[in-house]
């Protein structure tokens, strides 16, 4: 968790005399995972993100507990036997976004290239999206799919049937200018 938190902090820092510094205003990371007999889906607005528009590096920290489930059992499962949030609490990215262009107006498909750690696991990924101006931030959304043995997210055979071997996480954030110090 400190690895993560220095380099957020980093990243931030990395942002010092930048005029293009964007903090997380608006969040909500989504998963739904479609599984043969039972859907299990879940979401969370606690994310933390920092994106440089001049660079095109973007950040992001999800707590883990912070996912929030229709039913308490699924979130407990979650938590305790698949996920192990109090081993791994977070879920992190950190990368660059390819095809970016500061200067173009309106909406512009992107490929955020990068590492995602999930479960203590570090994967290189490139997932597609979009991002677009508003006003004086930006809207990014992306979906893409997880496969959970990619991160060392063991299923039991007694719920195989239950949870899907490829999840499909979905990411809205919406970023305002970094407030200076």
């Amino acid at each position: 968790m400190k690895l993560h938190l220095f380099l957020l902090i980093g990243l931030l820092s990395s942002f010092v005399g930048s005029a293009q510094r964007y903090q997380m205003a608006k969040s909500e990371i989504s998963f739904y995972s479609d599984a043969p007999l039972e859907d299990i889906q879940a979401e969370t607005t606690e994310v933390q993100s920092l994106f440089n528009a001049s660079s095109g590096e973007v950040a992001f920290r999800v707590p883990i507990q912070s996912f929030q489930f229709e039913k308490a059992l699924m979130q407990e499962h979650f938590n305790e036997n698949y996920l192990e949030s109090d081993k791994y609490p977070n879920a992190t990215f950190e990368g660059q976004l390819k095809g970016f262009d500061l200067t173009q107006v309106g909406e512009q498909l992107v490929t955020a290239s990068g590492k995602m750690t999930i479960h203590g696991v570090t994967q290189s990924v490139e997932v597609p999206g979009t991002i677009g101006s508003q006003g004086e931030g930006w809207e990014m959304q992306a979906t893409f799919p997880i496969r959970v043995a990619d991160y060392k997210i063991k299923i039991p055979k007694v719920v195989f049937y239950n949870i899907a071997e490829v999840v499909d996480v979905t990411v809205h954030f919406t970023y305002r200018p970094h407030a200076q110090p």
